[in-house]
């Protein structure tokens, strides 16, 4: 959902680097898991609100400006299970992780290992054995994803 980021006041508060398209959603928790997707904690949240075009924060365990320096980079998560469904025609990016794709032509590219967002347009990691693909993941380039069969499907040459 994001990460901590810069200290914000001397009160343990701090910036929220959002990954989600709405900045709003993350002031409907009342916890985050903070750490890496493989080692996290519950934590409180005592505050949550939009700060220009993103948020600021401040969980109740952490009343320190440097014990919060401490923290930044650390992810904040949220269980999927306490996510809304998505629409029809939207994915948690999560949903992606782990997919294979195709080529229009049925060749195989590899698995999708992560996204990342760039400003310009998400790319799509995908790797291949030792390759490693970034496909811009666009209408024009996407032309399918499958969550239940496991596939996307792009219109992207084999030695792009």
């Amino acid at each position: 959902m994001g990460r901590i980021g810069a200290p914000y006041g001397v009160k343990g508060g701090f910036h929220v680097v959002a990954f989600t398209e709405d900045v709003n959603s993350l002031t409907q928790f009342s916890a985050w898991w903070i750490g890496s997707e493989d080692n996290c904690h519950e934590e409180s949240v005592a505050e949550c609100r939009v700060h220009g075009n993103g948020l600021v924060a401040r969980l109740h365990s952490i009343a320190d400006r440097d014990r919060i320096a401490l923290e930044r980079g650390q992810l904040i998560l949220i269980p999927r299970q306490l996510l809304p469904e998505p629409d029809e025609d939207e994915l948690y990016w999560t949903d992606m992780i782990g997919l294979n794709v195709y080529n229009i032509e049925g060749q195989p590219l590899g698995q999708v290992t992560r996204l990342l967002e760039t400003g310009a347009q998400d790319l799509l990691v995908v790797r291949q054995a030792q390759t490693e693909r970034l496909i811009p993941f666009v209408e024009p380039i996407v032309i399918e994803v499958n969550v239940a069969q496991q596939r996307i499907v792009v219109d992207w040459g084999v030695d792009y």
